[in-house]
Order: structure tokens, then sequence, then C-alpha cells
């Protein structure tokens, strides 16, 4: 009896369900990985390879921010360094609505890097935050996977050892009862051979057939359990392992496409900001108005001074002894001779007063023209202001937690405070002295615009001559200094000459200012700073100083009593005819 069998034999199943084969129809119409059993190795690296593209994005998206956030800081320090500087001459340059605009500008190019912040912010927490953590759990899931994957594999590869056992026992048993048979029909046919050895040859070749049926029946129960086992291997097991790993590949492949569409969205999502911001910017721009700031040019310099009068014809060819004249800048030298640089290319004439200031300047700022002066007066009382109602603020504030220790002793000591109280109380008495002092500066500056004397007007180059008897006036002899300013040298015979003050003593005989119209007080005003006066609703005043674009209408009561009143508060009748009618610049 001889027994043969092959792999191929054992392996295929007798027969295969037809309900697995539609599944498996079914499988491939859906494209499912379940007939990819034979690439479990592949299908390793690819889902390998899925999570390096995933960390590389995620590595993309890092650098993208870390762009984002160099770009905010450099927008930053940009806008940081075209800034005005605080209490600086710069700062005043940006009342012109040009550089406002430039100002507005930089304001909202912080603005703008502030949505690269955010876009940043954004994508570190949505992206690069959230898939770190998906990879991580990616990871894990991969691992569980495959590892059943293995375990499955490990499984059917000892089955199929256990079947190849079985097999090689059943083809040793059924060689071994071959040759028994043989060895049995050789005794039993030879005549030489006892009776009780041939009946031991029958029983031994009996032992050896009946040990080939049990290792055939051994076999065949081997071989349906692993049919089996590689059915549900390859048909449940591995199906539903790569089932898992497909719906994670595709997971992995939704979640990074989720992070694509975030990635564009984050972008959309500071769009209409930054669209406000250059909106904002095309908005400063289209505010320049050239004509004002014209007109701010005019406001920032004008000295107050009208231009010279004519300068007299100074006759030399007569024989007689030169005077000055009384529409001359300044006097002649002492030989009367002129210089030659007068004669031939003279220099530019330049408004009298202004002069370059090196160094700091008075404190009353006298070395200005009655405008500048004037302003600068007024913006040193507003500073002053402000300083003595910061410091009332902290003397209220001391003295209220004052009050609470004296109510609640347990919270401090009153008499803790008492020496800032009275370091604040002398700081307060030293800048009120500084008003006064700035105030009585400022009223001398604003008394004098409207009206000037003559030596003043003569010094101002605001002098024509209105003294018909003198015929014959000296050359001037003007100098320029290397800084651009002029220098005069005054003849020691001129018989008069200009005071070398600025506006010192030049108004101590000044003449009352006349009457250049009538005013209605339309509502009640208590004058109560230095210089204005208090009128009531319905009464008649004098005007004898119109408003300047200050807000400030000077007016007469009486001749003791004159003062300021802002012009909103009465209504002016101005006499044209009047004398001293005109205003100056």
């Amino acid at each position: 009896m001889e027994f043969s069998f092959s792999r191929r034999d054992i392996v295929r199943p007798l027969k295969q369900p037809t309900r697995l084969i539609q599944r498996t129809t079914e499988q491939t119409v859906l494209a499912s990985w379940s007939h990819l059993q034979d690439q479990f190795d592949n299908l390793e690296k690819h889902t390998q390879w899925g999570i390096d593209v995933l960390e590389k994005y995620i590595k993309f998206v890092k650098e993208r921010t870390e762009i984002e956030l160099s770009y905010a800081k450099q927008l930053r320090n940009l806008s940081k360094k075209y800034q005005p500087k605080k209490n600086s001459k710069e700062e005043e340059e940006y009342r012109y609505t040009s550089t406002k605009a430039f100002l507005a500008t930089l304001n909202e190019m912080n603005d703008y890097a502030g949505q690269h912040e955010v876009i940043s912010e954004n994508m570190t927490s949505l992206i690069t935050g959230e898939l770190t953590r998906y990879v991580q759990e990616l990871k894990q899931e991969r691992k569980s996977h495959f590892h059943d994957g293995r375990k499955a594999q490990q499984h059917i590869e000892t089955c199929w050892k256990q079947l190849e056992a079985s097999k090689r026992r059943f083809e040793r048993d059924c060689k071994e009862a071959d040759r028994a048979q043989q060895y049995f029909e050789k005794m039993d046919a030879d005549i030489n051979v006892t009776k009780a050895d041939v009946e031991k040859a029958r029983q031994q070749a009996q032992l050896r057939h009946q040990m080939a049926e049990d290792s055939k029946a051994e076999y065949c129960s081997t071989l349906q359990k692993f049919n089996s086992e590689q059915h549900d291997h390859y048909y449940t097991h591995i199906p539903n392992i790569f089932q898992k790993i497909q719906e994670m590949e595709e997971r992995r492949i939704v979640r990074i496409g989720e992070s694509m569409k975030t990635f564009a969205d984050v972008d959309r999502q500071v769009i209409p900001i930054i669209g406000k911001c250059l909106d904002e910017i095309t908005k400063a721009a289209e505010s320049i108005d050239h004509k004002n700031d014209s007109q701010m040019v005019i406001e920032a310099f004008k000295s107050g001074f009208e231009p010279p009068g004519d300068v007299d014809f100074e006759d030399f060819t007569q024989p007689m002894k030169r005077t000055v004249s009384e529409s001359s800048l300044s006097n002649s030298r002492g030989d009367g001779k002129s210089e030659p640089k007068f004669g031939g290319k003279s220099k530019g004439k330049l408004w009298p007063f202004i002069k370059k200031n090196k160094g700091a300047g008075p404190e009353d700022f006298s070395n200005l023209p009655p405008e500048q002066r004037r302003k600068k007066l007024q913006q040193k009382v507003d500073e002053l202001n402000r300083d003595i109602q910061k410091e009332m603020d902290q003397r209220d504030a001391l003295t209220k937690m004052k009050d609470v220790y004296i109510k609640n002793p347990q919270m401090g000591d009153p008499a803790s405070v008492d020496h800032r109280l009275a370091e604040l109380g002398q700081n307060i008495e030293k800048l009120r002295l500084e008003v006064q002092k700035f105030e009585g500066w400022l009223a001398e500056v604003e008394g004098r615009l409207p009206m000037r004397t003559e030596q003043a007007r003569r010094q101002s180059g605001l002098y024509e001559a209105q003294n018909t008897s003198a015929v014959n006036s000296c050359a001037q002899d003007r100098e320029s200094s290397p800084d651009g300013s002029y220098t005069e040298e005054q003849s020691q015979e001129t018989e008069m000459k200009v005071p070398a003050t600025d506006f010192d003593d030049e108004f101590d005989d000044e003449e009352p200012l006349p009457t250049i119209g009538t005013c209605k007080a339309l509502y009640t005003f208590e004058g109560q700073n230095e210089g204005t006066i208090s009128v009531a609703e319905g009464e008649m005043l004098y005007v004898i100083e119109e408003d300047k674009g200050d807000g400030w209408t000077r007016i007469r009561r009486n001749e003791d009593e004159e003062g300021y009143v802002p012009t909103s508060y009465v209504e002016v009748y101005l006499d044209k005819n009047a004398k001293g009618a005109m205003t100056y610049i």
C-alpha cells in the first residue's frame, strides 16, 4: 500500500464556500485592502511613509509660523524705529497732515503685524499642536494593528508546521506499513520459516498498518484544522486587520487634507482685518491736505513783523552832515564812509531780530519774534498748568489716604504722609509762581503786538518815514555773520540810537489802545484768570483788540478796567473808521 501527497493538495481546501467568493468580490469592488493579504510588508512600509509625510507637513507649518512671527517682529521694529520720540522736536513735526498720515501708517503697520502674529498662533494651536498629538496616536494605532497582523501570521505558520509534521509522520508510517507487509508476504512464502515467525511477521504488519491508519486519521484531522485556520486567516483575520489599517490610513489622509484647509482658513480669517488696515492707510493718505500744511507753515514761522519800509535816497554829493535815515534799519559807521560791499553786491536783507540761537535761549524767549514768543510762552503756561494739576491730583489722593488712615489706624499711620503733603504743597506753590511769571511775560507780549512805539517799529523794520523834516539819511552798514545772522555796528556820531535790549522797556510809556468798536455780552463770563475781565449778559463794552485766531477778544469797560473775554461770548460791532482799527499780523 502506497500513499503520496503534495503541498498543493494539502493547502487547497476541498471546497470553497460560495458566500466567501461573493464577499471577496464585493470587497474588491469597494477598493478594500483585503485582497492585499500577501503584501503585509509593503503595507507596513506604506503606512510608515504616510506618517513621515504627516510629520514633514507638521515641520513645514512650524517653520511657517516662525516666519510669521519673525515677519511680525520686523514690522513692529520698523514701525517703532520711525515713531516720533516723545518730548522732542520730531514730535512737533507730526502736526502736519502728511506726517499725521505717515504716523497713522506706522500705527496700522503695528496692527498689520499683529495679524501675522494671530496667523502664527492659530497655526500653532490648530495645526501643529493637533497634528503632533494625532501623530502620536497614529503611531500607537499602527503599532497595534501590525502587531495583530504579525501574531496572525505566526499562528498560521505554526499551524502549517503542525500540518507538515503530521504529513511526514503519516508518510513514514505508510512506508513502514508497506515494508512490514512485504516482509510478512516474504516470510509466508518461505517454507523454511517456522509458523511462529510467520505469525510474528503477520502481527507486525497489522500493527504497522494500524499505525498508518492512525497517522492518516491524525493527518486528515490536522489538514482540516489547518484549512479552517487558513481560511479564517485569509478571509477573516487578515482582512479585518487590513481593513483597520486601511481606515487608519484613510483617516490620516483626511486629517492632512483638513489641516491644509485650516492652513488656508487661518490666512483667510485675517484678510478682512488686514484689508481694514490697508483701508485706514488709504484713508490717511487721502486726508493729506497740502493747503492746510502750507497754512500751518505760516502759523508756525510767522514772526509778527511787517516788511521794512523803503530806504530813502542818500545824496552823497551834498557837503552836508549825514544823519540817520528814519526808515533805515541800522545806523551808519562813525566815519560816514560806505563799505565797498554795500555798493557792489549787497547781501540779502534779513528781518531784524532774527538771529541764530546759539545754545539755550533766555527764559522769557525774548530772542524770538513776538508771535513766536507768544506761542512759546503759551505752551510753557499750559505745560506748567498740567504739572500743577498732576501735583494737585497727587495731593488729593494723599489727603484721601490720610483720611482713611485717621478713620482706620490699623491701615497706616496718618503722620507718614504729612511730609509728602508738605512737599507737594511747596511744589504747587513754586509752579504757581512760575505760571504767574510766564503769564506776565505773555500778557506783556500780547499787549505789545497790536500797537508799537516808534522805537519798536524802527527795531522791527515797521517804522516808516513819517517825519517829513528829515530829508537825508545815512546808509546802513549790514554785515552778515557766518551763521546767517546780522550784526549791526552803530556810529558814535549818530544822533539816534536803537536800544540794544529786546523789548525790555520800550512800552513803559505806552498809551491806552484806541477803541475800534463795541460789543454786547451774549452770556455772563466770570474772568477768574489773570488778564481776563468779568462781564454780565447784555452788557455793552468797547472793543480795543480783535480776535487774532486764539478765541479771545480784548475789551474795555472804562479807563481802568480792560481784559480778554471769549470771542464766542460777545457780539462785536467794529467801527471801520475808528482810529487804530487796523490790526497787526
